[in-house]
């Protein structure tokens, strides 16, 4: 089977590189173009022609998005960009994998929400972005419904790498330098790890290649939930308990007012999950699991 991945050196990317090896062969593919035994490949999805090109060269069962425009704060200004990546790409690998009859594997967000209430987040809930990226994401899921392709759409939350810059690392490094610091304590989420983002995918891609009823829209984190504040303390009581010498005495919990971004940022990104672990079989851990181990990482490096 041939899957063509895009987005194979972002954080998703980079662990899809390994979990789709066992599937078949992986054509994977950054912004850069390529030369192959296909021809020339474009990754770039802004390049609209140039990505639908590349699909019809390579003519792949499964297609597997984990690129896009994820500058949450810069996606205000460059709204044309953000919408290109995350929207109208998304349309493109839709409609191709609709003319191959392949599969569609697409990641989006918790931001196509309001942000309000306490409660988890459903698949069936009405949607609200509170800002452009949000829109984009939101307008790239919708265009692959209405290709009529096959997908999986996975929406997730506050993902996370061992590999590149994350929150954690952030939280260790001012904690390294600064004797006391902020983090917002009014936004709720769920960290998840790419990893678990890439092994969840595949397992669930290996479902429904052979049963595309499985197919469709899911909410994909791990158990749990915290505070961007919580999360913090909890990486700095980890670092300290492992004999990490840091300066921090004080991390203060301030509100999302105190900390203006020029995008509006939801407050509550929970995500129910019940209908990914129904139809999958599938345990989902606590989200202190897959942190730990990319602490783990981070602090024995």
């Amino acid at each position: 089977m041939r899957i063509l991945l895009l987005g194979k050196n972002g954080q998703v990317g980079w662990e899809l590189q390994r979990a789709l090896n066992v599937l078949g062969e992986v054509i994977a593919l950054d912004r850069q173009p390529i030369s192959t035994s296909y021809g020339t490949l474009v990754g770039d999805l802004s390049d609209l022609i140039g990505l639908r090109e590349t699909i019809r060269c390579v003519a792949p069962a499964v297609i597997v998005n984990a690129a896009g425009y994820t500058a949450v704060d810069k996606a205000e200004t460059e709204r044309d960009l953000a919408r290109a990546v995350n929207a109208l790409a998304s349309e493109v690998m839709a409609e191709e994998a609709k003319r191959l009859d392949a599969i569609l594997v697409h990641y989006s967000t918790d931001y196509v929400f309001d942000g309000s209430g306490t409660q988890a987040w459903k698949e069936t809930d009405a949607v609200a972005p509170v800002n452009h990226y949000g829109a984009t994401k939101l307008e790239g899921e919708q265009l692959i419904v209405a290709s009529g392709c096959k997908y999986l759409i996975f929406r997730t939350s506050w993902v996370y790498a061992a590999r590149g810059n994350n929150f954690a690392k952030t939280m260790l490094r001012l904690a390294k330098d600064r004797t006391a610091f902020n983090v917002v304590a009014d936004q709720v989420g769920v960290p998840t790890g790419a990893d678990l983002l890439a092994d969840v995918a595949v397992a669930a891609l290996q479902r429904a290649i052979h049963n595309p009823e499985l197919c469709g829209l899911y909410h994909l984190a791990p158990s749990g939930e915290t505070s961007w504040h919580a999360y913090a303390k909890y990486v700095i009581e980890f670092a300290q308990a492992n004999g990490e010498l840091l300066a921090v005495e004080t991390i203060n919990a301030i509100s999302t007012t105190e900390y203006p971004t020029p995008a509006g940022r939801p407050l509550n990104s929970r995500l129910a999950t019940e209908k990914l672990r129904d139809s999958f079989s599938l345990h989902l851990p606590d989200w202190q699991c897959g942190v730990t181990r990319m602490l783990m990482e981070a602090l024995n490096k």
